[in-house]
């Protein structure tokens, strides 16, 4: 037998809340209903996600998780981010909803991911199928890898941030592209502890790193975050 198809069922704490998000994102309502219990399905495309209530729910306390896997993680990653922009003004990092970057993860292989934390705290883990990325080789970047699968796989931003910051202070010559993704990093993790000082830091240090044209991906976003921060008081 073929094309059998699996839909995620999610919990959240109220189905018109995560009804709005979803619609921002692109979706369009499939089916919803209030009784006798609240219900709610929507479509993007060929992806299925539905949503029930749970009293009580909260979503820091969410163990909601499913796993999408795409072509193109950028793209998709391009369409919810404009959605959230027009909804929040901004790229929501914190809070509920929130939504982590395309990078390579080291505990898929090296595949290419993001994770969409929706309104009910359930982890939407987006990434690449295909054949296995390629390993890091310096010390920096296995230890970017590894803050990856720290912030945006387990959520553990402190540790994750931690790490950064002492492998950037042991690696002050390292390869500039390697140094400007690292450090554009540790400005959004600062952004998701809370601390804007320490992310104001880690951009000063990055707008100081001459040449590394590859890493304009990570300059554009140290660009978006520093414009969020503005200025300081």
């Amino acid at each position: 037998m073929a094309g059998e198809r699996t839909v995620p069922l999610l919990p959240c704490g109220a189905i018109d809340e995560v009804q709005d998000f979803a619609v921002a994102l692109g979706f369009t309502t499939t089916y919803r209903q209030r009784r006798p219990n609240p219900y709610l399905a929507v479509r993007r495309e060929d992806l299925d996600l539905h949503w029930f209530e749970q009293p009580g729910h909260r979503p820091e306390d969410s163990y909601g998780s499913c796993l999408v896997v795409v072509d193109d993680p950028a793209e998709l990653f391009e369409a919810f981010a404009a959605g959230l922009r027009a909804r929040h003004g901004r790229l929501p990092l914190t809070g509920f909803p929130r939504i982590t970057r395309p990078r390579p993860r080291r505990n898929a292989d090296g595949l290419t991911g993001f994770s969409l934390v929706d309104p009910g705290g359930n982890w939407i883990r987006v990434v690449r199928g295909g054949a296995a990325g390629p390993e890091p080789s310096s010390r920096l970047a296995r230890s970017l890898a590894d803050a990856v699968v720290a912030a945006d796989s387990r959520g553990d931003v402190d540790q994750a941030a931690r790490l950064l910051a002492g492998a950037l202070r042991r690696a002050p010559d390292a390869d500039p592209v390697e140094r400007v993704e690292a450090l554009a990093f540790l400005a959004e993790l600062s952004v998701r502890r809370g601390d804007p000082g320490a992310a104001r830091t880690a951009l000063a240090e990055l707008d100081a790193v001459p040449g590394a044209e590859e890493a304009a991906a990570a300059r554009r976003q140290a660009a978006e975050l520093a414009a969020q921060l503005g200025p300081t008081a």
